[in-house]
């Protein structure tokens, strides 16, 4: 029977609401109801994956996922009706853990390393007199330990358990000089302000130059044939490292008023690069009238050449749990310097007749005195104008420069003067090694991951290397690369190879700026200048990226020369 529409009016509620009738009673046929709204989203009716509240609360990627679930379940916004209430006993129940825990600690102590000594020649002369380069023929052996010199910035993880080596303590390491208690500290400059730099000067003008230089050997040049290995021979030659003011030559250029500042090339290049180095160090600098004077101490660290300083893990004292003797800090820079020095007298083809002659003879060799003949070896004494627009009076700098060699254009025919160079490898699997390659097995074919894995682990030597060839104008710097000929022994070696470098372009691709280096010796001598007359000393931190100035007594360093050892250790270093 059809429904007519009467009825259908007739059968509508007679309230004005619409829907089922609005309640308050939380049951629906005995049943507890919960609200629901359109903006609830509908999760799972029942999680049996769900664990036990003493399972909650570990955190990590499931946590996360089970309260971001939580927050999609329907109602989950208002207090459950259904959560079951855990008693007291329950919830103050835990488990008590007996296991032990091991605890190890890792401390560093201070330095020990086995530094040899040279017992060199008297060096304290004026003309004629023994200059204070360490002569590497194996004589002597006295030990120090100033080159305990390295902070730890993590590393691989491959001596102190990996992931955990960001716990590593950092490690103590013993400044290069003394810090004697009457010395008073007058700056203290950060490296951050020292990278901010900069002086804008001319590529230096010739004052004189003294010496002579023998031909390169090219055939170093060449890829060495596999099956036969060219050795490191030891070739003892008369060479001279005289620090400045025992420079007779300097001493004339300063009575005739030539410039105002004096420095060598190897003291200059370390104030130059000081924010790359890592290893203490320290310099003296005599301020006299208008005259100043940088100096280095006698067997000073910056006559060593450094190995891996720059090295995120770099090699360790036996303090710190190094039991391979000859990997030691002080071991590895006696073994680099005495490689070359034999290295740049090994590789030039030593003849009367062909060798370049420069306008006088060296100002430091007395045939008398000496039984060993002259190695080849070049000074040039140049100025530099660090003046700014300011200055009443310019300011020059002279810097006594070093080159080692003279080799023939192949194209033009013109003499090259050359810087020659040696990096070695002690052993690419050992600690310190700073992730090096082989080098017999990847020189020829990766040379340019070699070189800059050099580069990352010996920034500061480098650095310091293409800083001296351009301040003495050199046109190419030759680096050759020496290698342990077995790696437990550190007195026998094998040359690899020699390659070639503009120290110009080098110096770009280590993203090495000189003006930056020129901004830093400026200011550091403005500092002394505005001070008065006396003796002061520049000294890296050995823990810190910061340099500090000490004026010290006139007489410091002087009587220690011929001290008792002892305590004197790190004055005396390594001759």
């Amino acid at each position: 029977m059809p429904v007519s529409l009467a009825d259908i009016v007739s059968a509508l509620p007679s309230d004005e609401a619409w829907g089922p009738p609005t309640t308050t009673d939380a049951l629906v046929d005995g049943v507890p109801y919960a609200p629901y709204s359109k903006g609830d989203k509908l999760g799972r009716m029942a999680d049996w994956n769900i664990e036990g509240k003493d399972r909650d609360g570990r955190g990590g990627r499931q946590q996360y996922n089970r309260n971001y679930r939580d927050q999609q379940v329907y109602g989950a916004g208002t207090s459950s009706l259904f959560a079951i209430q855990v008693a007291e006993d329950e919830s103050s129940f835990s488990v008590v853990d007996n296991t032990r825990t091991s605890t190890k600690t890792r401390g560093f102590g201070r330095g020990g390393a086995t530094f040899i000594r040279g017992r060199g020649r008297g060096a304290r002369d004026q003309r004629g007199g023994r200059g204070t380069f360490q002569r590497v023929g194996g004589r002597g052996g006295q030990q120090n330990n100033y080159y305990d010199n390295r902070g730890g910035r993590g590393g691989r993880g491959r001596r102190f358990g990996g992931w955990k080596d960001y716990d590593k303590p950092q490690r103590n390491r013993d400044s290069s000089v003394n810090i004697k208690p009457e010395w008073q500290m007058l700056e203290e400059i950060d490296f951050n302000r020292l990278a901010k730099l900069n002086l804008e000067t001319n590529t230096g003008e010739d004052i004189d130059s003294y010496g002579f230089l023998y031909f390169y050997d090219r055939s170093y040049d060449k890829q060495p044939v596999k099956s036969i290995e060219r050795k490191l021979n030891v070739v003892d030659r008369a060479a001279y490292n005289v620090t400045t003011s025992q420079d007779p030559i300097i001493h004339e250029l300063a009575e005739k008023d030539e410039a105002t500042i004096f420095a060598t090339d190897n003291i200059l290049s370390m104030l130059m690069c000081a924010p790359r180095s890592v290893y203490s160090w320290d310099i003296i600098i005599t301020h006299s009238g208008n005259k100043i004077f940088l100096d280095k101490r006698d067997g000073s660290s910056l006559d060593m050449v450094s190995v891996n300083e720059n090295a995120a893990d770099a090699p360790l004292e036996a303090s710190e749990g190094n039991k391979d003797q000859i990997n030691f800090p002080g071991a590895l820079a006696l073994e680099a310097t005495f490689i070359n020095h034999n290295f740049v007298n090994q590789t030039v083809i030593e003849s009367e007749n062909s060798k370049f002659e420069l306008s006088h003879e060296n100002p430091f060799y007395n045939p008398s005195e000496e039984t060993e003949p002259l190695a080849s070896k070049a000074y040039k004494y140049r100025r530099f104008d660090l003046s700014l627009e300011k200055d009443e009076d310019p300011l020059h700098l002279i810097v006594r420069t070093e080159l080692d060699a003279v080799v023939k254009n192949n194209i033009s025919g013109e003499d090259q003067l050359l810087v020659v160079k040696a990096l070695n490898e002690f052993d690419h699997k050992a600690q310190g090694s700073g992730g090096a390659l082989d080098w017999r097995a990847k020189l020829t074919s990766q040379r340019g991951a070699v070189v800059a894995t050099e580069m990352k682990n010996n920034s500061c030597k480098l650095a310091r290397w293409t800083v001296q060839a351009i301040l003495a104008r050199a046109d190419v710097m030759k680096l050759g690369f020496v290698s342990r000929a077995t790696p437990k022994s550190n007195d026998r070696h094998v040359i690899l190879g020699v390659v070639g470098y503009d120290p110009r372009k080098f110096a770009e691709q280590m993203n090495l700026n000189l003006n930056n280096g020129w901004g830093i010796v400026r200011t550091i001598i403005d500092m002394v200048r505005a001070m008065k007359d006396g003796k002061y000393v520049l000294v890296k931190d050995p823990n810190k990226s910061l340099l500090r100035l000490y004026e010290v007594p006139a007489g410091t360093f002087e009587e220690e020369d011929d001290g008792p050892g002892g305590e004197e250790i790190v004055e005396e270093g390594a001759e």
